[in-house]
Order: C-alpha cells, then structure tokens, then sequence
C-alpha cells in the first residue's frame, strides 16, 4: 500500500499546537485537539501542509480531492513540457560532397523539427592525424546551417570522436 505524501488526522503527532488554514476557518494558531474538532465537525480532513514551519501549518480540506487536484495540475504541467530529443549525424574526416550533402539535408530536417543536433567526426585508427579536416567539416556544416540552428558547443576533441552540437532556432 502507498503511503500519503501528507500527514493527515490522527498521523500529526508531537506537536502541541498548529497555524490552521483553510476555507470556513479563522487562519491562527490553534492547539492540535482544537483543529482535530474542528476537522471533524466540517467533516474533512486535517492536512499538515508545510511540517517544518513553526508551528506546522495544517489545513482544513478533502483530502481525497486535494490528491486529486494535485494529480491533476502535474499531469497538466508534465504534458506542456517539452521534451528535447537528440539527433546524431555522423561523419568521417573525409566525407566525400555526395554524402556531406545527404547528411545535411537530414540535419536540416531534424532542426525544423525542433531537435537538438550532434554531428561528430569519427576518427578510425590513424585518420587522428587528420583532426583539422574534421573541424573544417564541422566548421562548414554549422556556417550551412546558420539560418536553421545554433552552435550550442563549438566542435570539441572527445577521445575519437569530435562533436559539436546544435539547437533549432525557436520560431516566431
């Protein structure tokens, strides 16, 4: 069984007195037998709302429908969230125009999409030796795409791999 994310009625103990809050009630400091009476002749339920202030402040509410509600507003809140996705492109120090320009047009698409872009440069073996190509690649790639996105992280040297990333430029 799932425990409640609040203290309610009977759980709040080893306080003497709490600041009552809610509707139907004068908000003040009440001792805890007062604010239990007063719970049950409205018939509802006594919620700590905040434990660590002094005293803890304790609301007179529904708790069944206060959960309710909650669940309510985060799954409201979740779903205007966006959620960033990450596109990778991955080229080879000397990729020929052909293929360059076929990764691109991909690149292009993920950008209008809204995703955020990571092309790398994979270097095998001994192509290490050709680093400054892969940044001139990277280089081109993001001056090609200045009017879709932006550079987050300027190409950057990650072992065999250089990366740079780009995000999509927010539409007005």
């Amino acid at each position: 069984m799932k425990e409640n994310p609040h203290r309610i009625n009977n759980d709040i103990r080893f306080v003497d007195e709490v600041r009552l809050v809610g509707e139907n009630i004068e908000v003040g400091v009440y001792p805890i037998a007062d604010a239990k009476r007063f719970a049950r002749e409205q018939e509802l339920d006594l919620v700590e709302i905040s434990p660590k202030a002094v005293p803890p402040v304790c609301k007179i509410i529904d708790y069944k429908k206060f959960l309710y509600e909650q669940k309510k507003r985060d799954k409201v809140i979740k779903a205007k969230a966006t959620k960033v996705t990450v596109k990778e492109i991955r080229f080879g120090p000397q990729t020929d125009e052909h293929d360059y320009e076929f990764k691109k047009k991909h690149a292009i698409k993920f950008l209008q999409d809204g995703a955020k872009l990571k092309a790398y440069v994979f270097f095998k073996g001994r192509s290490i030796i050709f680093k400054d190509q892969g940044q001139i690649l990277l280089l081109k790639l993001a001056q090609e795409l200045e009017e879709y996105g932006k550079v987050e992280q300027m190409p950057k040297l990650e072992g065999k791999r250089m990366i740079m990333f780009m995000a999509a430029k927010v539409k007005k």
